[in-house]
């Protein structure tokens, strides 16, 4: 089977199509015929080798990707899906650097749900990881109806979810964006917007005074966004987080990987994109064979949505 292969760490230019043997799915364990796999930002930093560590020993090539769309074509003992079945996953690749950008996949049943209703592929395959990273991040803030969220990157596949979960649970929201992004931020149902960019935390205090109950920074600002959360609140991080924090505020790291076998909660975004409640965003389609040209455009930035590879 054909794959998107990392035999060396490095630049965009270093991903090729590789030939790789498909695998017979374990107990629990599912294989999907995969028809789209997003591109994240994870990738990029799985290629450029800036944690090779996890990967000393593995056997190359690498495949990157953690989230997929397709169809089951082989069901392992013990797991309750059917061949056919039209199914969205996400993928963890370590720890034997096996990620989702391959034509065939074997996954943990339990880290499947649903193809949402009317999507297709490339939109399905946005959801599993971007989705449940969004969803992990609201969870480890621990908000209640009412209060308010601040997002970073908030026009971004992760935090576009952040924004339409986190109006779901109740709360208020404010949201970054660039003059260009300020009607989709708006439309995806951030209550206030505020300019992105280096005064980014002045401005969410500009429009709460008092600083906000919990911020998403999915734009990985780190100590630049402290000041626009109120003494005591929280911040969910989806990197580690960079530098120190003040006046009580707390810092969660998103571990997605960690909850990988949510399926609960995949199911759960899988019913919710299916009602129209989270948008499904595309930013663009690439073959394998421009995997690199994905990857170019991610780096490049302004990407909204998610690049994605079809099979």
């Amino acid at each position: 089977m054909r794959a998107v292969g990392i035999n060396r760490f490095g630049g965009p230019e270093v991903l090729e199509v590789v030939e790789l043997p498909t695998e017979d799915p374990g107990e629990g364990q599912v294989r999907v015929r995969v028809a789209a796999a997003a591109v994240n930002p994870t990738d990029t930093v799985l290629r450029a080798g800036f944690r090779s560590e996890m990967y000393d020993g593995v056997e190359r090539p690498l495949v990157p990707g953690m989230e997929l769309a397709g169809i089951i074509d082989a069901v392992g003992p013990g797991a309750a899906w059917e061949v056919g079945d039209e199914v969205v996953a996400i993928v963890v690749p370590g720890p034997r650097g096996r990620g989702a950008q391959a034509e065939e996949v074997v996954v943990p049943a339990a880290s499947l749900a649903r193809l949402p209703a009317g999507a297709s592929f490339a939109e399905g395959a946005t959801l599993p990881m971007n989705g449940l990273t969004a969803r992990v991040a609201l969870d480890v803030l621990h908000l209640r109806p009412g209060e308010t969220l601040a997002v970073t990157g908030a026009a971004g596949a992760v935090g576009g979810y952040v924004i339409e979960l986190a109006k779901l649970d109740g709360l208020r929201v404010v949201g970054d964006a660039a003059d260009a992004d300020r009607e989709l931020v708006a439309r995806l149902g951030a209550d206030v917007v505020v300019p992105r960019g280096d005064g980014v935390a002045s401005a969410i205090r500009g429009a709460c005074p008092d600083g906000v109950d919990g911020l998403v920074d999915a734009a990985l600002l780190n100590q630049k966004i402290l000041a626009a959360v109120r003494d005591g609140g929280a911040i969910a991080a989806v990197r580690p987080f960079q530098g120190e924090t003040e006046r009580g505020i707390s810092v969660h790291l998103v571990l997605v990987a960690d909850h990988a076998t949510d399926s609960d909660a995949l199911a759960e975004l899988s019913r919710l994109a299916s009602e129209k409640k989270l948008t499904l965003r595309v930013a663009k389609t690439y073959p394998p064979e421009q995997a690199a040209e994905a990857h170019r455009a991610l780096e490049a930035g302004g990407v909204r949505g998610r690049n994605v590879i079809v099979f």
